[in-house]
């Protein structure tokens, strides 16, 4: 079965844009199999293989790496010559909080993405091991889009607890802690809006956030997985997977980092 990201015509020479840069794709004459140089201008990239009988990926030559898109392939080929040093420091940066006695990990479900409440709140250890795993009454609307995701009902939420329930056992966990998220400023913020309400206060509300230490793996990740985007001249942000539960999404973070 031909791979999704095909072109239409596997052709001797085709052209794909790639974030707005052409790429130039040259089928060597020596062979008819599926195998391609690949140039940006006059400017020789790699040589990517598409591996049909081996689960329909791409495969860049000189790299080494398998990715299911083309694009992705084309953008491993872009990286910059300092990569493998943010790849390494990286490396040394998750080596670091993993040993961390102190680190958990969050993950927050919400209403939607605009003005968000929370509907579920996940925390693990370092390990993985559960520390908190709650669905809350948002006091507000689900949107719809928001459950086909989760698949959080209002019916479901409707019976849960408010938020207002967990603000001491959450403060339990949290303090002193080193607090790892994926788009922690997604999150912080959620629970910034949630603190509000319940203390009636903004200051009391970042007062209580500052119990920990907040750590954002997002841009980290991207650096990690080096995918290069010529267009916005840095790394792309990664997805973790396809859950949307926060608990398998903190463990998703674990086994990222």
């Amino acid at each position: 079965m031909p791979s999704p990201d095909l072109p239409p015509q596997l052709g001797h020479l085709f052209t794909r844009t790639v974030d707005t840069r052409a790429v130039h794709f040259v089928r060597p004459g020596d062979t008819e199999r599926p195998t391609w140089a690949v140039y940006e201008d006059t400017r020789y990239l790699d040589t990517v293989h598409a591996q049909f009988d081996t689960g329909r990926h791409w495969h860049v030559q000189s790299l080494r790496e398998q990715h299911f898109r083309l694009d992705d392939a084309i953008r491993a080929m872009r990286r910059p010559a300092s990569w493998r040093a943010h790849h390494e420091r990286v490396r040394q940066w998750a080596r670091g909080i993993l040993t961390d006695p102190r680190m958990v990990v969050l993950d927050v479900q919400t209403t939607t993405l605009t003005d968000p409440w929370a509907v579920q709140i996940g925390l693990t250890d370092r390990h993985g091991n559960v520390l908190f795993n709650e669905h809350l009454n948002p006091l507000a609307d689900i949107a719809p889009a928001a459950t086909a995701l989760h698949g959080i009902t209002p019916q479901q939420a409707a019976t849960a607890p408010p938020f207002a329930v967990f603000v001491p056992r959450l403060a339990q966990l949290l303090n002193r802690r080193r607090c790892l998220t994926y788009n922690a400023a997604f999150d912080r913020a959620v629970l910034e809006r949630e603190l509000h309400r319940y203390f009636r206060s903004t200051a009391r509300a970042r007062d209580w956030l500052r119990r920990c230490t907040w750590m954002d793996a997002m841009r980290p990740y991207a650096a990690w997985k080096g995918l290069w985007s010529a267009h916005h001249h840095s790394y792309r942000y990664q997805p973790l997977g396809s859950s949307y539960e926060a608990v398998t999404n903190c463990r998703l973070l674990l086994e990222g980092v």
